[in-house]
C-alpha cells in the first residue's frame, strides 16, 4: 500500500498535491536524485545537516581564499547534460566547463614528469621520454581500456543488479575482461616501466580503490579521459552545485539546510518518512538515501531488524581509505604548476599496503596537488593561488591519533612540496585548514572515517554492494558513493540515474 501525502507534516508547499519524495543529503547523488525524481511527477524535499548544499562537494571561503572541499576533477560530462536536459535546459546555460590541457601531471619521486592529454601523438610521446619501448604495448593498452569502457561503464553504470540473476548476466563481458586481475596487473601485462605501470594503474585511488587489487575493467578510465576529456567548472566544482539546486528550484523542490535526520521512519516493512535530530517529523511517499550507506543501515535504521545490512555485515566489509587534506593559500603564484598534479611516491605497492592493509601510517606518502589559479584566477586574490593537496591514509581502523598527528603530518607534506614544486611555500602562506578521517567519520558521517565508502574490491561491486532499490525496506532507495556504481562523480550522478528504473513513477501513487 502506497503511503498517503501530508502536506502538514512534509514541509513545502501545502498546496502542492504532488507524491513527496524525501532525499536525504545534498551532495551530488542526493541532487541528481531529486532532479530525476522532479522529472517524474514528484515534490521533492532534500533534507541536508550543513547550512550549504554540496556535502562532500561543498566549498568554503576563507581570507578571501575559495576552496572546494572534495571533487575536482570532472569528466564524462554528459552525464550532467542528462540532468539539464529533463529540466529544457544546457549545462552551459548555468556552468562553464573548461577544458583542461593537460588533464593532470604526473611526478615521480626523482621530479621525472608524465603529462596526460587526449592526443595521440602527445601521449605517445610521452610514453617514448620514459620508455620508447613500451610505444606498442601502450597502444595495446589503450584498446583494452576502451573494451573494459564497454564492459564497465556503458554496459553496467546504470544498470540495475538487484538479484544474483541480474549478476549473472554480467559475467560472462567480466569473465573476458578478466575483471578478477588487478588493473595493475592489467597494465603490466602490456607495459615494462614501471613508472608507466604506475601512471597508468594510480586511478582506483580517486574512487577509494587499491590499485594492486582494484578490477582491471577500471581501466575503462584511461579511455573515458581520452575520449571526454577532464574538465573544470569556472568557479569550483561546487558551482556545478550551485547550478543543479537551480534545476530543482525550477522543478519546484526544496532544500532544507541545517536539517540532520536522525532516523528513517518505518512502518512495518515501509519507509515513511524522516525523524530530524529537531524532533520534528516528515512523512513521504519514498525515501532515498545519499547518505553514506553503512551510516544509513547502522543508525538511520538502527531500529530496524535488518536481514542482510546488519550491524556486523556493514563492520567487516571492507573499506576505502580515508584521506588528509590540507587546503592553503599562498600570497604568490607559482606559474609552473599545472592545475592537477598526481605525485608519486617512492614505493608504490608497500606503500598501498600500509595504507589499505597494515593501515599504518607511513613515513612517505604519495599525493594529489590542486591549484584551480591555474585555470580560474577568481578563487584567491589577486596575485595569489589557492591550493589543496591531498594524501590517501588508512581510515580509522588504523588508530592513527590524528589529534596529536595532523600538524605534523602536514608540515612533512609542506616540507616535500617546498623541495619538490612549491619553493618557499613556508614563506607564502597566507591561509591553512586541514581534515583528517576524524572528520570524515564525525562531520560527514561515514562508517570508520572511510572517504569513498566500501572499497571496490570485485566482491564489493553491483549485485554486492548495497542495492539502489533497499533490500531492507520498502520505499527506501539509495545514491552515492555507496551503492551501485560506486565512488566518482560518474558513478554517484548514474547511481541517481538508476532510480528511473527501480522508483515508480509518481502517477502509480493513488490519491
Amino acid at each position: 500500500m502506497m503511503t498517503a501525502h501530508d502536506p502538514l507534516l512534509a514541509g513545502g508547499n501545502a498546496l502542492d498535491a504532488r507524491p513527496h519524495a524525501i532525499v536525504i543529503g545534498a551532495g551530488f547523488g542526493g541532487l541528481a536524485a531529486a532532479i530525476r525524481l522532479g522529472a517524474r511527477g514528484y515534490r521533492v524535499t532534500i533534507v541536508e545537516k550543513f547550512d550549504a548544499p554540496g556535502g562532500r562537494a561543498a566549498q568554503f571561503r576563507q581570507d578571501g581564499y575559495v576552496f572546494d572541499a572534495g571533487p575536482t576533477i570532472v569528466t564524462a560530462p554528459f552525464i550532467f547534460e542528462e540532468l539539464w536536459a529533463l529540466c529544457g535546459r544546457k549545462v552551459s546555460d548555468d556552468v562553464t566547463l573548461v577544458p583542461l590541457d593537460p588533464f593532470y601531471t604526473v611526478r615521480f619521486d626523482d621530479g621525472t614528469e608524465f603529462r596526460v592529454n587526449g592526443d595521440e601523438a602527445f601521449m605517445e610521446a610521452e610514453v617514448a621520454k620514459l620508455s620508447p619501448g613500451d610505444i606498442g604495448g601502450y597502444r595495446r593498452y589503450l584498446d583494452e581500456s576502451k573494451r573494459c569502457f564497454k564492459t564497465g561503464f556503458l554496459g553496467m553504470i546504470d544498470r540495475v543488479y538487484l538479484s544474483l540473476g541480474a549478476m549473472a548476466g554480467a559475467m560472462p563481458a567480466l569473465v573476458m575482461r578478466r575483471a578478477e586481475r588487478s588493473i595493475y596487473k592489467l597494465v603490466s601485462k602490456y607495459i615494462r616501466n614501471e613508472k608507466l605501470r604506475q601512471a597508468l594503474s594510480f586511478h582506483p585511488l580517486f574512487i577509494g580503490g587499491n590499485p594492486m587489487r582494484s578490477s582491471g575493467v577500471l581501466s575503462l578510465i584511461s579511455y573515458l579521459e581520452r575520449e571526454y576529456g577532464v574538465h573544470y567548472a569556472m568557479g569550483g566544482t561546487h558551482a556545478l552545485v550551485r547550478g543543479m539546486t537551480g534545476l530543482i528550484a525550477g522543478q519546484g523542490g526544496t532544500i532544507r539546510t541545517g536539517a540532520e535526520v536522525d532516523e528513517i521512519t518505518v512502518e512495518g516493512r515501509r519507509a515513511t518518512g524522516v525523524r530530524l535530530v529537531s524532533g520534528e517529523v516528515l512523512s513521504a511517499d519514498i525515501v532515498v538515501s545519499n547518505a553514506d550507506t553503512g551510516w544509513t543501515y547502522t543508525k538511520l535504521l538502527r531500529n530496524l531488524p535488518r536481514k542482510r545490512w546488519t550491524d556486523a555485515k556493514v563492520n567487516n566489509a571492507k573499506y576505502s581509505m580515508s584521506l588528509f587534506v590540507w587546503y592553503f593559500g599562498t600570497d604568490c603564484r607559482y606559474e609552473d604548476v599545472e592545475h592537477h598534479t598526481v605525485l608519486l611516491g617512492k614505493r608504490y605497492g608497500g606503500l598501498l599496503h600500509d595504507i589499505f592493509d597494515a593501515k599504518i601510517l607511513a613515513d612517505d606518502f604519495s599525493l594529489y596537488l590542486y591549484r584551480p589559479t591555474a585555470t580560474d584566477t577568481s578563487v584567491a586574490p589577486k596575485g595569489c593561488d589557492t591550493f589543496y593537496v591531498l594524501s590517501p591514509v588508512p581510515n580509522l581502523d588504523g588508530k592513527i591519533d590524528w589529534e596529536t598527528g595532523a600538524e605534523p603530518y602536514r608540515q612533512k607534506i609542506q616540507a616535500y612540496l617546498e623541495s619538490s614544486l612549491l619553493p618557499g611555500l613556508g614563506d607564502h602562506l597566507v591561509t591553512s585548514r586541514v581534515i583528517t578521517p576524524e572528520h570524515f567519520h564525525s562531520k560527514l558521517l561515514s562508517v570508520k572515517g572511510a572517504a569513498f565508502g566500501m572499497e571496490p574490491t570485485i566482491l564489493q561491486l553491483a549485485w554486492f554492494r548495497p542495492h539502489n532499490k533497499s533490500e531492507e525496506l520498502d520505499n527506501l532507495y539509495i545514491v552515492g558513493a555507496g551503492t551501485h556504481p560506486g565512488a566518482g562523480l560518474p558513478g554517484v550522478v548514474s547511481s541517481a540515474k538508476i532510480l528511473d528504473k527501480v522508483v515508480p513513477h509518481a502517477s502509480t501513487f493513488a490519491r
